[in-house]
């Protein structure tokens, strides 16, 4: 007990007294040093150009709220059957000014003086009937009376008529003048954890320059009013094209700031992408192209409800905002640079690899890395017999004694 008790301390002795260090083993070898500093000169050169520089490893970043105001300005005039319109933003614009998604109207297809009755259905092709056997109530997702109209071949629906055709789509679109229609976009965001607070209306852009600019990624890279047209060629479609039967464009607002300089260079940039539109720009041809939707406006005549129904094709705008600020913080500093230092070891790793299992010397390496110690066994001695006991001692003298 007493021995377990000594093993027990002298133990707990050398592991809080005692200090151990690796055994290092210098190889004079130019082809593994090099290797090894090329490897070491990459992992710099990646923690200070990638981590620090690019990605600023140094700094604590936060995300940005944000609030986009818009508004859409622009005169058209069309002379359609000889009826002479202008149209202005309360009629080309859904919904209504200021959101961040909207669409601006280009083309339509109207149908005037509709109202609730029964007439036949539209003769595209797809809904023909011989017989009144054909028109079933329910067959179709109008509401049939159960008659076929000889000289249609379609069934005859109860809806509102004349039913809306929309199989000629106007071309070129009736509001090609669009292109000029002009948006301003405010935009404010806001960076809590820095108490930041920042709009597109930066210092350089006041009410003098607001009232004669238009952006330009070169020239006018802050002026916060798009010309429509430069919106839809700079994201990739034809305005012709995209005015026809409408498209999708996103506007993206990119605020990447550094704080650690002054506020003044936290600017934001303007990107335009095409999204699902015409097509123009995919190899495969996508179904269901553009964009449109309906709407109609209802009024009374001779005490009975009326509506003049709109198939509106339009160039639907989604702005969208990312936000990103960095500042300096001595945790991610340090943190990277752990991470940084913990990465050197690849280079001791892949040296010694070459050095134990593909130079030629491996063996000798071997040798001179590891230590080897062998445990001999002990024979256990017997305790002396009795005849051994009795036997007389002899004592061995030295030369020195004799």
């Amino acid at each position: 007990m007493r021995k377990m008790k000594s093993t027990i301390q002298r133990s707990f002795s050398n592991f809080f007294f005692e200090y151990e260090t690796p055994r290092q083993v210098l190889v004079r070898n130019r082809r593994v040093a090099v290797v090894c500093r090329i490897i070491q000169l990459g992992v710099l050169s990646y923690i200070i150009g990638w981590v620090f520089m690019y990605e600023k490893g140094y700094q604590t970043v936060d995300t940005a709220i944000s609030s986009v105001f818009t508004k859409m300005k622009g005169v058209s005039y069309t002379n359609i059957s000889e009826v002479a319109r202008i149209w202005d933003v309360a009629d080309y614009v859904f919904p209504e000014q200021g959101d961040s998604s909207f669409v601006v109207m280009t083309n339509y297809i109207s149908t005037v003086g509709q109202k609730q009755g029964t007439c036949p259905e539209l003769p595209d092709g797809k809904n023909k009937c011989t017989s009144d056997a054909d028109c079933d109530e329910g067959k179709y997702k109008r509401h049939m009376t159960g008659k076929c109209v000889t000289n249609t071949s379609t069934c005859e629906i109860f809806s509102w008529c004349p039913v809306e055709d929309d199989r000629r789509i106007p071309d070129p679109p009736i509001l090609q003048t669009a292109e000029n229609y002009t948006l301003f976009i405010k935009n404010s965001i806001t960076f809590r954890q820095f108490n930041v607070v920042r709009s597109n209306l930066v210092e350089s852009v006041d009410q003098n320059y607001i009232g004669r600019c238009l952006y330009h990624p070169k020239t006018d890279p802050l002026c916060p009013i798009f010309r429509l047209g430069d919106i839809v060629e700079r994201s990739g479609f034809n305005f012709s094209d995209i005015a026809r039967v409408g498209g999708a464009i996103g506007v993206l607002i990119d605020w990447d700031c550094d704080l650690d300089l002054s506020i003044r260079h936290c600017k934001p940039k303007y990107e335009f992408y095409g999204l699902y539109g015409t097509g123009k720009n995919d190899k495969v041809e996508k179904p269901s192209l553009g964009y449109n939707f309906r709407f109609a406006k209802y009024y009374v005549e001779d005490n009975e409800e009326k509506r003049t129904l709109m198939k509106v094709f339009g160039v639907r705008i989604g702005i969208i905002v990312h936000g990103r600020a960095g500042k300096f913080d001595i945790i991610p500093t340090f943190t990277a640079i752990g991470s940084g230092v913990g990465i050197f070891g690849v280079a001791t790793v892949v040296c010694d690899l070459l050095l134990l299992y593909l130079l030629p010397k491996r063996d000798f390496y071997k040798s001179m890395k590891f230590k080897h110690t062998e445990v001999q066994d002990v024979e256990p001695t017997l305790p002396p017999s009795q005849k051994e006991k009795e036997l007389p001692k002899v004592t061995y003298l030295s030369t020195a004694d004799r």
